[in-house]
């Protein structure tokens, strides 16, 4: 059955609406390493589960299950492992992108799993363990859309982009650039990924902008009625947690160790995102 595109935009990304249900489990293919959970901070190991906090409208890296209120991704099985090894539960809630990282630094989440890009401002405020390494693109439909490649190439188009990103960041740098040419971008800038992807659906928008995993998502969902951009200014995206609260070492030991055992690849295989693969993840390493 062929169905329009707006609604299969929709249902490749889940729901729009913030679910008040949440996941609690941790992963049966990995087990606890007593080194490593041993230094979990006492707080941390006492509440025995982690609150991990997603926006889930960045399929493949966390989305709504056909449930309708799971979430589930690359974010939440790479954190459920994660976890496993400290020898914790994890608790996923859906959540706006921007309430996150205030979360964090006010003690409501532990973690924030939601294709952060590490950068160096919002280190100010919260702890980086770089998980993949990513980039940025652009989406157009295939007919009558326009072909963009670059950021320069954005001038005088109409762009959807969530708010809050770094991929607004990047356009209203550009926008300055193109408003000087006298060709402004009119950029749409929406509360979630979702609305800024059927924004392009809908044909409000001409352009959807937004990290490389989740327009190749789109790209494999759609097919033809689309076309993608090549990825382009690559950086660490990471799990965020609460600034010096002592978790940022054993999550990243944690990592390595999945790493090493291949939990880690086969994560990413299951989300096809092997292209995103770091052999030497880190804490704190924002490049922008």
């Amino acid at each position: 059955m062929c169905l329009p595109l707006a609604v299969i935009l929709l249902a490749s990304c889940g729901s729009s609406k913030k679910s008040t249900s949440a996941s609690t489990s941790t992963s049966p293919s990995v087990g606890v390493n007593a080194a490593i959970a041993a230094q979990v901070p006492a707080a941390i190991k006492s509440k025995g589960t982690l609150i991990v906090a997603s926006e889930a409208e960045y399929a493949p890296d966390e989305f709504i299950a056909p449930d309708g209120h799971t979430v589930i991704g690359m974010d939440p099985d790479m954190v459920k492992a994660i976890a496993a090894v400290l020898g914790l539960k994890v608790k996923v809630v859906n959540s706006t992108f921007e309430a996150i990282i205030p979360g964090l630094a006010s003690g409501r989440y532990d973690i924030g799993a939601s294709s952060f890009t590490d950068t160096k401002e919002r280190e100010k405020t919260v702890d980086f363990v770089t998980i993949t390494s990513v980039g940025e693109a652009f989406l157009t439909k295939a007919t009558g859309g326009p072909k963009i490649n670059s950021l320069a190439e954005l001038c005088g188009h109409t762009v959807s982009v969530e708010k809050g990103t770094t991929e607004l960041e990047d356009a209203e740098k550009q926008n300055k650039k193109c408003k000087a040419a006298g060709k402004p971008i009119k950029l749409l800038v929406f509360p979630g990924q979702n609305d800024a992807n059927l924004a392009l659906s809908s044909g409000r928008a001409e352009v959807d902008f937004a990290d490389s995993p989740i327009i190749a998502y789109q790209v494999r969902q759609l097919g033809v009625k689309v076309r993608s951009s090549p990825t382009f200014g690559t950086s660490p995206e990471g799990l965020a947690l609460p600034k010096n609260n002592g978790m940022a070492k054993p999550v990243l030991a944690a990592l390595k160790l999945l790493i090493a055992n291949g939990t880690y690849q086969a994560i990413l295989k299951k989300w096809e995102l092997q292209s995103a693969a770091l052999s030497n993840p880190t804490i704190n390493g924002a490049t922008r």
